[in-house]
């Protein structure tokens, strides 16, 4: 079985950190055994202060009731919390049985402080979200 740091170094988010970062990283995330059919999050609630990666099986994604796409290993979700404590914006729900790795916000917020590497690269990925949203309400992306 693969090492937490190794499960991360899949992630686009974190495939740019060194092994050191990696391992610093890996040591504030759990792991969490999800029951399928599960919702990990509800868009709506107020219950945003983890991150997840998926390691093992798949989920859907969902938002106004309607399934707007499908993750599995490698993919994570959540990651707006780690910079907002805001409402979830969608929801996510395990297809079957499913291993994730989890984070708290206030752990990452160390990391991304002692890491701005980290941090920057958060930053282009919640502009892509925003862009990618933009797009799918202005009727524009395939």
């Amino acid at each position: 079985m693969a090492s937490t740091a190794d499960e991360l170094k899949r992630v686009p988010l974190f495939s740019s950190l060194s092994q050191r970062q990696l391992k610093r990283l890996a040591r504030d995330f759990r792991e969490r055994e999800i029951k399928s059919g599960t919702s990990v999050m509800r868009e709506g609630e107020k219950s945003g202060i983890s991150f997840f990666v998926i390691v093992e099986g798949t989920a859907t994604v969902s938002v106004d009731g309607a399934d707007i796409r499908q993750l599995g290993p490698g993919d994570h979700f959540g990651e707006l919390a780690l910079i907002s404590k805001r409402v979830r914006s969608a929801t996510v729900t395990a297809d079957g049985p499913m291993r994730c790795l989890g984070m708290r916000f206030w752990d990452f917020r160390r990391f991304a402080k002692e890491n701005p590497d980290v941090s920057w690269k958060l930053l282009q990925y919640v502009v892509e979200l925003l862009e990618d949203e933009r797009s799918i309400r202005a009727g524009t992306r395939t």
